[in-house]
């Protein structure tokens, strides 16, 4: 995994988005517009004074002029994240139940009918990743919401699937700009680690013939090294990992605007590291979130 280089102070900036504040426990999907919040911001006095434009725009000038207002050691980024869709493991859980899962069958690769061994997506879970293509083609040319620039995502099969189905060629308006498809494969962001065979992932060779327009991160072994058969990785442990991953983010990408696609636990794991507010995402779900780092 990829080495931290410097420490930032990491916080969710919450009052954009309805997530920003969940009413109740269940689990959210992909909100109309991801949740953007309608609202006026200090810079429509000059960008919009007519109240013409359409909310994404609005906000998405207002995060420019946050970057360049701002001061040295301070920067924000608006980060798309994504559960993968639907998994074979999903389907295993939901029919014994998660007290079954947990004691025996997370254990197995598979039950004689499926493998769930680094999960692939089910039919359905291949529906979701093609309703969230259909969602950034929609939302871009008809809400003016703004493509991720660059493209993250966790090297089980579940997330690469559903990144390169929601992503690839996608189908804009005139105008809308998206810049060409080039994810990058990060460990830290992967699902929680140990005892879950869903959650070991498969050699880098076989990632690299089966998903070639992903580039892998420096250091990606050919087996999986983090994984273990007999421990279970704690949330704040899986914590640590994704503050890394954004430490990395903040560090090396000048990109405002990206997209993570992972695991309900790792973007449970986000939200302790910022102080979000917990939100549970359904397969093939999206939130957004405005992150601000301030280098320490």
């Amino acid at each position: 995994m990829s080495s931290r280089t410097s420490k930032f102070r990491l916080t969710a900036v919450a009052g954009f988005f309805s997530q920003d504040a969940p009413t109740g426990p269940s689990e959210t999907t992909t909100l109309p517009g991801l949740g953007l919040i309608s609202q006026t911001y200090d810079t429509d006095a000059v960008y919009d004074p007519n109240h013409e434009k359409p909310d994404w725009e609005r906000f998405v000038h207002y995060l420019n002029h946050l970057n360049k207002s701002t001061a040295a050691n301070v920067s924000y980024k608006l980060i798309y994240a994504a559960r993968h869709g639907q998994g074979y493991h999903n389907v295993k859980e939901a029919e014994v139940g998660t007290v079954e899962w947990e004691r025996y069958w997370a254990r197995l690769d598979g039950d004689g009918h499926t493998t769930w061994a680094d999960a692939h997506l089910t039919p359905k879970g291949i529906e979701d990743a093609l309703a969230m293509k259909t969602f950034w083609e929609t939302s871009s040319s008809n809400l003016k919401l703004p493509l991720a620039r660059h493209h993250y995502a966790s090297p089980l099969t579940r997330c690469l699937q559903t990144c390169s189905m929601a992503f690839t060629n996608l189908a804009v308006a005139p105008g809308v700009e998206n810049l060409p498809f080039k994810p990058i494969i990060k460990e830290m962001i992967r699902e929680r680690l140990g005892i879950h065979t869903c959650d070991r992932r498969s050699p880098r060779s076989a990632i690299t013939t089966n998903f070639p327009e992903f580039t892998i991160e420096d250091g990606f072994s050919e087996e999986d090294k983090l994984w273990v058969p007999d421990v279970r990785e704690t949330l704040a442990e899986h914590a640590v990992r994704i503050e890394a991953f954004l430490e990395y983010l903040f560090g090396n990408d000048e990109e405002q605007i990206v997209s993570v696609t992972a695991h309900s636990g790792s973007i449970l794991a986000l939200w302790q590291v910022i102080g979000h507010e917990e939100v549970r995402v359904v397969p093939g779900g999206i939130v957004p979130v405005l992150i601000k780092a301030e280098l320490v």
